[in-house]
């Protein structure tokens, strides 16, 4: 269940200024993985789910997608190589006038799908295929993926970037490879030559609750993240991007304690549980059908495609209408968050941390925490 107030609003209307449609689709077109990484955030959404979409029903979702007019899918998996009609599926989003973007574990990409990537429209249409990436060496690198991964991986982000695709790379911060940034970020930006690289941290949620502390990150892991992340993008200018996990957290700390330095009580439209502005222009679909507001809240259900149309899902959805009114709910709403000091500077984190860390849509994301950082508070 959300745990929403009910008399706060009606959660099948949906909040003032929301689009008539997504403009951005994140699509799980298979469970199946050819991979089983340690710290899969989706993993047990495979485990629980055996049945896929089919090849004619994703069709048919993605006519009523261009009709509706997104913009933008990103496809993934699993692994989105692993399905034998994955260029149907591509020409279908195609033929729907929609771009897209490819998230892969790269081993599977080899000559012969490099050319297939090159035929009809599927390059003019392409954003950016994502490679993960997780260590500078097969000893590393293999310690959160399965053994002789990282070879196949580097081969094929090689062969996209010999090709000339946009081809970016996600390093995931883990208990392994803190240590090895320093090489991560020559292999990437001087050896194979990327324009740059995005990371984030491994969230305690899919296979990484299996492993606990050998895979997630420690508070003493973090910092050092924090610090290496932070000065390896001061020395390659800016190369190295994230929107969560350490550095992006360094970034928000820093910019706190400036502020508190200059004697100031908080920041503009903070205060509030308004860090999520996804729900408000995109959604996801998992790969048995399942409508949800991200892929990270696979629990909050919206509808299924082919029974419940995507606008009636997208507007009129309690599941994502309860994300979407976090952003009028006050971060001193929140009993553990009441008194404190740093409410002014505070947007509430992340949904989908707090539903892995507390199984509620409404807390504290402790991840994200200036309070918890500082030492100020032990959990």
């Amino acid at each position: 269940m959300v745990a929403i107030d009910p008399a706060y609003r009606d959660l099948t209307v949906p909040p003032d200024g929301v689009m008539s449609a997504p403009r951005q689709v994140e699509i799980q077109l298979t469970g199946r993985c050819n991979l089983s990484c340690r710290y899969c955030f989706y993993a047990d959404s495979m485990k629980k789910v055996k049945t896929e979409v089919t090849t004619d029903r994703w069709l048919d979702f993605f006519y009523e997608m261009g009709s509706l007019g997104v913009q933008r899918v990103t496809l993934s998996g699993g692994e989105v190589f692993v399905r034998p009609d994955f260029f149907t599926l591509l020409d279908g989003v195609i033929a729907n006038r929609m771009r897209y973007q490819l998230l892969t574990n790269g081993t599977l990409i080899t000559p012969k799908v490099i050319r297939a990537l090159s035929e009809g429209k599927r390059r003019l249409r392409m954003d950016s295929v994502q490679v993960s990436i997780d260590g500078s060496c097969k000893e590393i690198h293999d310690q959160s993926r399965p053994p002789a991964s990282f070879s196949r991986a580097i081969r094929g982000l090689r062969l996209l970037k010999e090709a000339g695709f946009p081809v970016t790379v996600r390093v995931t911060l883990n208990h392994h490879n803190i240590d090895d940034l320093d090489n991560i970020a020559r292999l990437l930006l001087v050896d194979i030559g990327l324009d740059g690289f995005s990371t984030n941290g491994a969230e305690a949620m899919g296979s990484a609750r299996c492993y606990g502390q050998s895979i997630m990150l420690t508070k003493e892991d973090k910092l050092r993240a924090m610090k290496s992340l932070t000065r390896l993008n001061e020395e390659y200018r800016g190369r190295i991007s994230a929107a969560a996990g350490p550095l992006a957290e360094a970034r928000m700390f820093t910019d706190l304690e400036e502020r508190i330095a200059r004697g100031e009580k908080g920041i503009q439209n903070r205060g509030w549980m308004n860090s999520c502005g996804g729900v408000f222009s995109k959604m996801a679909v998992l790969h048995d059908g399942t409508m949800v507001p991200c892929n990270m809240l696979p629990t909050l259900v919206m509808g299924v495609i082919g029974m419940h149309p995507l606008q009636d899902a997208w507007l009129k959805s309690p599941a994502i209408n309860a994300v979407r009114q976090r952003r009028n709910i006050p971060i001193t709403a929140l009993s553990s968050c009441s008194e404190c000091r740093y409410a002014g500077f505070c947007n509430g984190g992340c949904p989908a941390s707090v539903m892995a860390e507390t199984g509620q849509l409404l807390g504290r994301d402790v991840r994200s925490c200036y309070r918890i950082h500082k030492g100020e508070e032990v959990i």
